[in-house]
């Protein structure tokens, strides 16, 4: 079956090379660095690494945590840091500067597999979240690299589709040495596609052990005097195709009755930003773009957020958050970000990426999920009409993100029993 997959891959990628220069023409950052995606790196890491795969933005940002305890715990290892996108690179540079190493991640072909682990000769490798990758991971079993999943989940549409080539995913998950899975239903899927039973464990979301900085607070009080005391902000973050046009709808109703209402409006993908500031444009709002990087007055209307790891600032400057992806069938994205900083929180219906965590701040009143646009309406008129409301709920947010602390722990000690 692995045979099988490999030769469909190289039949594959001269459309992935096409697809990749497409992407190209609208995030010039994928024309970059494609020799990386090959194995062809010159890393100066040393004799022991360990390897993280984050595949984007979201998987970095929840590896901080793992990072962070990596580098003041072994300070005798170096870090390589691999991701898929531009954007989950920026992060990673963002968030950790020059004290990790970065690289994009192989295409997952034998020789370039080989040729990357030939050249970082990891002495483990840790894979963020959901990547299963057959070829690397029979490499890194081959070459006796332990492989851990961390942070695991896996949905149930994603279940089903791996259960068209169970015999492949089975095989592929032979090769982890253990899975760190994020819930009970995670740990059970993972078992249900074949993982050993005795190889995974359930430690919880890394996503719940990430602190709020005093410093983001204090940048944030800067922000908002910025933005305007007076007037109250709507967050709209990490949006999708589809839902822009949406949720400037939504804007125009709230400010009938808050007319100095602030939107915050923030794509997910940075190839979007000027589409939709022209969106925006085109709806005759005054707009500002962060980029621009002038004073918002108080006859700014929409605020675009075409900046890069500035999301958790934006939310920690509203009043209350709409998590994107959400009101369209994407799958939504992460809510815990806004819900740690005690900012209420609303969705849309399609949040099938997140559904234990979205399960978890709704029972404990921390998060509201809506039908449609017509409900989200109506919810941010409610939370922005009443400001003991929104405390109340914000308050319940960050009692559900400080309860559930702990996994960082556990995955400390899962990596702890394969390192030297």
């Amino acid at each position: 079956m692995r045979k099988f997959y490999t030769l469909l891959l190289y039949l594959l990628a001269p459309l992935v090379l096409i697809r990749l220069a497409w992407r190209s023409i609208r995030a010039p950052d994928y024309r970059r660095r494609w020799a990386e995606r090959f194995g062809h790196i010159e890393p100066a890491l040393g004799e022991r690494v360990i390897w993280i795969h984050a595949v984007s933005v979201g998987e970095v940002q929840a590896s901080e945590p793992v990072v962070q305890a990596l580098l003041d715990q072994r300070p005798d290892y170096s870090i390589l840091i691999t991701t898929v996108t531009p954007t989950g690179s920026v992060r990673v540079v963002t968030l950790f500067g020059e004290s990790v190493a970065h690289v994009y991640a192989p295409y997952d072909l034998p020789g370039v597999v080989s040729r990357f682990l030939e050249r970082v000769r990891p002495q483990l490798a840790i894979v963020m979240e959901t990547e299963l990758w057959p070829n690397l991971f029979h490499a890194c079993q081959h070459r006796n690299i332990p492989l851990l999943l961390i942070n695991a989940r896996l949905s149930e549409r994603s279940v089903a589709g791996y259960r068209r080539v169970q015999g492949l995913a089975s095989k592929t998950l032979s090769a982890v040495a253990e899975i760190a899975a994020q819930s009970e239903l995670d740990a059970g899927r993972f078992v249900r596609l074949g993982a050993a039973e005795q190889r995974v464990m359930v430690t919880g979301n890394l996503k719940f052990e990430q602190r709020v900085p005093h410093s983001l607070l204090e940048r944030a009080e800067v922000l908002r005097r910025d933005w305007g005391v007076g007037r109250t902000v709507w967050v709209a973050g990490s949006t999708h195709e589809g839902e822009d046009e949406m949720l400037l709808d939504v804007f125009r109703q709230l400010r009938e009755r808050f007319s100095d209402c602030l939107l915050v409006l923030v794509p997910r993908h940075p190839e979007r930003f000027e589409r939709v500031a022209e969106l925006c444009r085109q709806r005759h709002y005054h707009t500002l773009l962060r980029s621009e990087g002038v004073p918002c007055t108080s006859a700014t209307e929409v605020f675009v957020g075409d900046s890069m790891g500035e999301l958790s600032l934006f939310y920690a400057a509203s009043d209350v958050a709409f998590v994107g992806g959400s009101l369209v069938p994407h799958g939504g994205h992460n809510l815990l970000e806004p819900a740690a900083l005690g900012v209420p929180v609303v969705t849309g219906p399609h949040v099938f990426n997140f559904v234990e965590i979205s399960d978890l701040l709704e029972q404990a009143g921390a998060c509201v999920k809506v039908d449609d646009a017509a409900g989200l309406s109506d919810m941010l008129s409610l939370w922005l009409g009443d400001a003991n409301e929104r405390h109340r709920v914000g308050q319940c947010g960050r009692e559900v993100v400080e309860k559930n602390r702990g996994a960082l722990r556990s995955v400390m000690e899962m990596i702890d029993r394969h390192l030297l």
